[in-house]
């Protein structure tokens, strides 16, 4: 029976993704585990898995196409001893997409595509059957395992996946079958939560009737553009937020770097010897606020309608400017963690995600973001809240100023901390307790350090 491999939904909220590159033709023989493909949605470009053996006997949808739809045919495979010109005229046709692009959209995450096993005879597949779900957690798996498991009445959660990344597939269920696994319980779907609504405004009409013909050139939105505007929109319209201010004297936290910099370990390398991390101000910044949540932890937490969540450990998220576009990498366990790690962690996520290489765990969720323009001689700026999370810090410039120590004015270097807060979940006296123990921890900051 012909495999229909589908557009995969790689996050939660991706409704379309771009066709990025076929690593397979017609014709090639493919096994599970097998890179087939990549997408790209609006954050990284990922690849793609086979999770069954047999031939490509159709690309329906060919490389460069955009705006393909979640669960979109895409493809089809013939299974080992089926005909794979019979499976090929089984397909329908492909969905309508946009035409491709010269410059490719950015990407979002990646994983194995789901597929159905039915042949298909409309032009529009029908959406694919979720994924069970066990103590809230998705059990993946295909949709021929999730078929014979509720032909033979079994519970998926119940069943250990040997698929690629644990994802179930068929030999698991007959195995599971032969083994006597528990029965399924009864299903309940829950309803995917609506995207973001995108920003309203004027018309674009209305707009470029402003400005003389001739004068401006068109940049068209691409994924990454369009999911900012969204989820910028959502915040601003749905968080009640205000803002705190510290600043902070840098001045014995800049001599404690220079002389853990000055002691580094060396490591051999390619290119020579070279020191085995090297602090910024970013790295006590992203330690400084970890701890303070981890002192403050009412306040590291998040909304929902029902409850407040409260975070167990501090995933610091870190803002990353890459070209025409902003993401947020998420050091996870900051508290936890030593400067040099989260140094280095930091380095090498803010590399792939300008090489779009980011893994999905890598920047979805997070308890609290770090922006830092400071760089650039920004003194103080305020960010959005990044929602689910209920803080963010933006950070400006070291600059030197006057400052009192022992009754005596001093030239001391002061950093502007400004907190965004969401009031809902962090009330004012609450939101200065957190900008006061992270103002402790940057002006102390050999405490980081025991």
């Amino acid at each position: 029976m012909p495999i229909n491999i589908t557009m995969p939904a790689l996050s939660p909220t991706m409704e379309e993704g771009n066709l990025a590159k076929w690593l397979v033709k017609e014709g090639d023989k493919v096994k599970s585990g097998d890179v087939i493909a990549e997408i790209e949605t609006d954050k990284a470009t990922m690849e793609v898995e086979a999770v069954d053996e047999g031939t490509i006997a159709k690309i329906v949808v060919p490389a460069g196409t955009e705006a393909v739809k979640v669960n979109a045919l895409i493809a089809i495979i013939a299974e080992e001893g089926e005909d794979v010109a019979a499976a090929a005229a089984g397909a329908g046709s492909a969905p309508k997409a946009e035409a491709p692009k010269a410059e490719a959209a950015k990407a979002e995450t990646g994983s194995e595509a789901p597929k159905s096993e039915k042949p298909v005879t409309d032009a529009a597949p029908a959406p694919s059957t979720p994924a069970p779900v066990a103590d809230g957690k998705r059990v993946f798996s295909s949709p021929l395992a999730r078929r014979l498991a509720k032909e033979a009445g079994l519970d998926l959660s119940a069943v250990t996946g040997t698929g690629p990344h644990g994802r179930v597939v068929k030999a698991d269920i007959e195995k599971a079958a032969a083994g006597g696994a528990k029965a399924a319980p009864a299903a309940a779907q829950s309803a995917a939560a609506p995207a973001p609504a995108a920003a309203k405004g004027p018309s674009d009409e209305s707009t470029l009737k402003l400005f003389a013909e001739g004068s401006y050139e068109l940049l068209p939105h691409d994924g990454m553009r369009k999911t900012i505007a969204a989820r910028l929109t959502e915040s601003t319209q749905t968080v009640p937020s205000y803002t705190v201010s510290m600043d902070c004297e840098l001045d014995a936290m800049l001599k404690l770097r220079g002389e853990i910099n000055a002691s580094a370990p060396v490591k051999k390398t390619e290119k020579g010897e070279v020191p085995a991390f090297k602090l910024s101000v970013n790295d006590f910044i992203i330690k400084a606020l970890a701890l303070a949540l981890r002192d403050v932890p009412m306040a590291n937490a998040s909304w929902t309608s029902t409850a407040r969540v409260l975070h167990k450990h501090s995933d610091v998220g870190v803002a990353v400017s890459i070209p025409d576009g902003l993401i947020t990498p998420i050091v996870r366990k900051a508290e936890t963690k030593a400067l040099s790690v989260i140094s280095n962690e930091v380095k090498d996520m803010a590399k792939r995600a300008r090489d779009k290489k980011l893994k999905p765990e890598e920047y979805q969720g997070g308890t609290t973001s770090v922006s830092n323009l400071g760089m650039f001689g920004v003194s103080s700026f305020t960010s959005i809240v990044n929602l689910p999370q209920a803080s963010i810090v933006s950070i400006g410039a070291g600059v030197e100023k006057p400052v009192v120590r022992n009754g005596k004015i001093e030239v001391g270097t002061v950093m502007s901390a400004t907190f965004a807060f969401d009031h809902r979940v962090i009330d004012g006296a609450l939101g200065a307790e957190l900008a006061s123990a992270f103002k402790r921890y940057i002006e102390n900051p050999m405490s980081m350090l025991v």
